[in-house]
């Protein structure tokens, strides 16, 4: 009998959801999370998210859908709005659980993510790239073209088709 490949899902929320918002729909995270398991048979979620207090029924609702949470601490800036860029962390704890799975799902279109994707790519342990919008992703990702899925397509299968366009929970300026 073969063994079943363990394999977890590393999740930049803060492009996941952006990148989905600028398509014009909303990401329905519980069903993301059904995708994520059908699909590329993900035992493990990762949702890298910046912290804020007011947030803690969203992170709760997202705990009972199934997510680890890795929170950032957040910074409020004059001009800039609300920061809490996950990139390190979604790093660190890709390579801290890096013996625990066989592959691992990357979902963003960040560039920042480059030297991690060619890692994983170049030991094996990459399962997929999911970048959340075919139209607007960083070129340095060009690269891994046959490793990538887009999600842009997904919205009747992901999609909050029950919710109007608005302001997100998740959003944070950049």
């Amino acid at each position: 009998m073969k063994k079943e490949q363990i394999t977890y899902a590393f999740i930049d929320s803060q492009n996941l959801n952006l990148s989905i918002r600028d398509q014009g729909w909303k990401l329905d995270f519980k069903k993301f999370r059904v995708y994520l398991k059908d699909k590329y048979k993900v035992s493990k979620a990762f949702l890298f998210i910046g912290y804020l207090d007011k947030n803690k029924r969203m992170y709760n609702r997202l705990k009972k859908d199934g997510f680890t949470l890795i929170f950032k601490p957040t910074l409020l800036y004059k001009n800039r709005g609300i920061k809490g860029n996950v990139d390190a962390e979604l790093v660190l704890h890709t390579m801290i659980e890096y013996k625990n799975y066989g592959k691992a799902i990357i979902v963003s279109g960040d560039g920042d993510f480059y030297c991690l994707v060619e890692y994983l790519l170049n030991n094996k342990k990459l399962g997929r790239l999911l970048i959340p919008n075919r139209n607007k992703y960083s070129r340095l990702l060009y690269k891994f073209e046959k490793d990538i899925d887009f999600l842009s397509n997904l919205k009747n299968k992901i999609g909050d088709l029950a919710m109007k366009k608005g302001v997100s929970q998740l959003r944070t300026k950049p």
